[in-house]
């Protein structure tokens, strides 16, 4: 078996045909696709080599089990295992849709047991020093300007850098956003990031020039081809290290930092969840919990009973 499971046919357990199925039919992004295929080679590599499973069919409710307590030996967080456990009840439905099985041995599992953290939200004056601590260089203004858009528009690190020029509407100030499963939002951001972006786009149409593809991406490195991920995430820690209230932040703390400076200030939190592009209310209600935490502890701070 190819990828890291060994010598097993992969052919019995229909992985190609669930990727397909969770691309064509579900329309899923790419790197969601790539955490499915992940999570579902690591079970059939485990069932294969551990438990001599060589098909779906031979799979227990125990078998499931046996999964997850070998993801927890290996230091994987509750939370990790339950979206293994998750992926593993998408695809067993999907082999008993198939008639591979009868019904789903995942689906008798309970989910792990997890609580939920608050996520690391920055403060707004230390986000400040962050952004004006970028050199007056051309990468110091693209660097800027990405993490301007990022904290200014709340967007998750894999929406920046799939952004193209055309779209950035800087008169209007509003950014189209490609978001999970495909779907696409229109951002409002501020003057400082269409400051920022301004700035930076001289650079870009340098770096730019000569360049034979088609696309037009919005960030670009010096040869011209599209930023990375990781260049957002090198380029953050490196402004972090100069900046002592930041140590260790990460570029989705400054998603987190957009959505409650947000509800601080009395935004609706539907409102927040369409600017976040949550598909569920639920996942945007955490920020209510932050939100309250804030102000518990400026009360602690501040009030002389506290």
């Amino acid at each position: 078996m190819s990828d890291g499971t060994g010598d097993s046919d992969l052919r019995p357990w229909l992985v190609d045909a669930f990727l397909e199925h969770l691309e064509w039919e579900r329309n899923l992004s790419p790197a969601t696709l790539r955490a499915y295929r992940r999570e579902i080679l690591s079970f059939v590599n485990f069932v294969a080599s551990d438990l001599e499973h060589q098909q779906p069919a031979q799979t227990t409710p125990v078998t499931v089990r046996a999964h997850l307590a070998h993801l927890h030996s290996r230091g994987l967080q509750p939370r990790s295992v339950a979206r293994a456990l998750a992926a593993l009840r998408t695809y067993f439905r999907f082999l008993v849709s198939e008639g591979a099985l009868e019904a789903s041995p995942a689906d008798a599992v309970p989910h792990p047991h997890d609580v939920q953290r608050t996520p690391e939200i920055a403060e707004r004056y230390a986000i400040e020093e962050l952004l004006e601590g970028f050199p007056e260089t051309p990468a110091g203004r693209r660097d800027r300007a990405a993490m301007e858009l990022l904290y200014a528009a709340g967007l998750r690190v894999g929406e920046l850098v799939a952004l193209d020029l055309g779209d950035v509407q800087l008169g209007q100030r509003m950014v189209r956003v490609r978001g999970k499963g495909r779907k696409e939002r229109l951002v409002p951001f501020g003057r400082p990031a269409a400051k920022a972006i301004e700035a930076y786009l001289p650079e870009r149409a340098h770096w730019r020039r000569g360049v034979a593809d088609e696309s037009e991406p919005l960030f670009v490195n010096q040869r011209g081809g599209r930023l990375s991920d990781r260049s957002i995430r090198r380029q953050l820690d490196h402004a972090v290290r100069h900046t002592a209230d930041l140590n260790h932040l990460h570029p989705h703390a400054l998603r987190h930092a957009f959505a409650t400076h947000l509800l601080e200030a009395g935004m609706d939190l539907r409102a927040i969840q369409e600017l976040l592009g949550h598909s569920s209310l639920a996942t945007t209600q955490i920020y209510t919990k932050v939100d309250l935490a804030h102000l518990m502890a400026v009360h602690r701070k501040s009030h002389p009973k506290g």
